[in-house]
């Protein structure tokens, strides 16, 4: 079964640092292009990092150079580093990536949400 499995989160103090892991399984040909997300309590989720599998990164404006997506394709893994955490990056982080697998001889792409992690940051 393909699925993205999330794991990193937890609580942290202002100023510390996190590193979340997004984990593709299954018969995985490929991570292509990767998005984490994050939803606070009472808003809307937003976008806060991308990384296209040619390498380009993006960033919005509250996390750019704090936070940094990469990957590990050996390990089918993307990774979003998060430092000097401010409380209001306290959310629930997604990642979200289109993947490339293959089943019955088959090649197929496809888009997989992972279940989310809390990320609470402390004053």
């Amino acid at each position: 079964q393909v699925q993205l499995v999330e794991s990193g989160g937890g609580l942290v103090q202002a100023g510390g640092s996190l590193r979340l892991s997004c984990a593709a399984s299954g018969s995985i040909y490929r991570i292509n292009d990767v998005g984490w997300y994050r939803q606070a309590p009472g808003k809307q989720r937003e976008l806060v990092a991308v990384g296209t599998s040619g390498g380009v990164t993006h960033y919005a404006d509250s996390v750019k150079g704090r936070f940094t997506v990469s990957r590990d394709n050996a390990k089918n893994t993307v990774y979003l580093q998060m430092n000097s955490l401010k409380p209001e990056d306290t959310a629930v982080y997604y990642c979200n990536a289109d993947l490339s697998y293959y089943r019955g001889g088959a090649y197929y792409n496809r888009n997989y949400w992972g279940q989310g992690t809390q990320v609470t940051v402390s004053s």
